[in-house]
């Protein structure tokens, strides 16, 4: 996974890929939160109100 490198032709993680991880972890977090965010808002909102 060195997609930064290939693309732009520059090396900000050394090479090993651990800034592609990075980013692919994070768009993997964003999009799970964008789907399910009915039912984080639910769980946020019952907590926020003494219900569990």
């Amino acid at each position: 996974m060195d997609f930064i490198e290939s693309w732009f032709g520059i090396a900000p993680d050394g090479g090993d890929g651990s800034l592609e991880v990075l980013w692919v972890v994070a768009i993997v977090i964003a999009a799970v939160a964008i789907f399910a965010r009915r039912r984080i808002m639910a769980k946020l909102s019952s907590w926020s109100s003494g219900r569990l």
